[in-house]
């Protein structure tokens, strides 16, 4: 196994526990709730998924040969709330990761240090990967922490809950010692 090949791996592994994070987010919400914002200048959930899947669609198609900044994109419009149906939203947030998860898995070690272009900007393909997971991953700590505030006492942890840090370790210890 190559770094490479082990690169691409993980970066795909990363991006389905990002999306999964998410949906698990989503899972616990109403359809009103993908429309609080904090204030006037702060972004819905439902933002955030039409921003990301349009950023995707940009970005991964074609992610090898044409900008990533595709002329058909209309960013601004990602940042008006459309008030789609809760199922619409989801619709887009798929398509998006569809596209994504397409994209790198066509990568291959040797495209990591292609040129492409963002906006005109030269990056590497490993450069353009990186700086859309750090992109992504900013995106899906809003939405987890957007619906950490929506639902309040009702909200069901993602990771390891408060006080229960102790007893997770050991868990996991047992696990892998039976593994090894």
């Amino acid at each position: 196994m190559s770094i490479g090949t082990e690169y691409l791996r993980v970066i795909q592994e990363r991006s389905a526990t990002l999306k999964d994070q998410a949906e698990r987010v989503f899972q616990q919400l109403d359809e009103e709730d993908f429309y609080w914002t904090f204030n006037d200048t702060s972004n819905s959930i439902a933002i955030l998924i039409q921003h990301m899947a349009g950023n995707m669609m940009s970005r991964w198609t074609n992610f090898l040969r044409t900008d990533g900044e595709k002329p058909s994109r209309n960013r601004e419009a990602e940042f008006i709330e459309a008030r789609l149906p809760r199922e619409e939203l989801l619709s887009e947030w798929e398509q998006g990761w569809t596209v994504f998860f397409r994209a790198l898995a066509e990568l291959t070690e040797e495209d990591l240090l292609k040129s492409i272009r963002i906006r005109g900007q030269q990056h590497s393909a490993l450069d353009a990967i990186e700086r859309q997971m750090v992109h992504y991953a900013a995106h899906v700590g809003q939405i987890m922490f957007i619906g950490k505030q929506v639902k309040g006492d009702e909200w069901k942890s993602l990771s390891i809950p408060k006080g229960d840090s102790a007893a997770y370790l050991e868990k996991m210890l047992k696990e892998h010692q039976s593994t090894n």
